[in-house]
């Protein structure tokens, strides 16, 4: 997200990454704030004003990510703020939030109720550093991160719910318009992640920046 509004302290959606269940990229696009840009807090958004140059206006960007998401389990870290920046609730028992995980915390041998940082669970669970340097963060990287998180404790973390909530109904049949290859456009992939991009997934892992 990026600074709007008076001294920069409304938070509005600059780019926009959903991963599949194996960690590749479905969508990836920068997103021009509704008011202009006074922060683009490049040091943690990764986010500068060439980048916004040709992004795609938000409602349009909103429209193409919601109908990714529909019907979805959406998987993200402190994911509530994803979807407030997107203007958009998605529904409870479709929402994995992987800051809110205590099997991850035990695993990470952190407090249970503690509310762990993407960083701290990356580096401890996948021995892996992610948000580091100057260049701001990857929401890429993001994403697949707290979809990697996800699949540690999947089956363990999805077998608790199954007993906590009654069963959701049968998702409608697949809408074609939603085919994941309209919504790839090279022009905003950074370059390191040009190489070896892969089809989308199942099951979709949220992220923004």
């Amino acid at each position: 997200m990026v600074g709007t509004g008076p001294r920069g302290r409304q938070s509005e959606l600059a780019r926009c990454s959903v991963v599949g269940y194996h960690g590749d990229v479905i969508y990836d696009k920068y997103v021009r704030p509704q008011l202009p840009v006074v922060d683009y807090r490049t040091r943690w958004s990764g986010v500068t004003k060439g980048h916004l140059r040709n992004a795609i206006p938000f409602r349009a960007a909103q429209a193409e990510i919601l109908k990714i998401l529909k019907d979805k389990i959406v998987v993200g870290h402190a994911i509530h703020n994803d979807f407030q920046a997107l203007k958009y609730f998605h529904p409870k028992d479709r929402t994995r939030d992987t800051s809110r995980i205590p099997l991850l915390n035990q695993k990470a041998g952190m407090p249970v109720r503690a509310s762990a940082s993407l960083k701290s669970l990356a580096k401890h669970l996948l021995h892996k550093k992610i948000q580091v340097g100057c260049r701001g963060h990857s929401s890429v990287e993001d994403a697949q991160t707290a979809m990697e998180l996800y699949r540690l404790v999947e089956v363990q973390w999805e077998t608790e719910l199954a007993r906590s909530q009654p069963p959701r109904p049968p998702s409608p049949p697949a809408d074609p318009s939603t085919d994941s290859d309209q919504y790839l456009d090279d022009q905003y992939w950074p370059t390191d992640l040009t190489a070896g991009r892969g089809a989308g997934g199942a099951e979709d892992g949220f992220s923004q920046a």
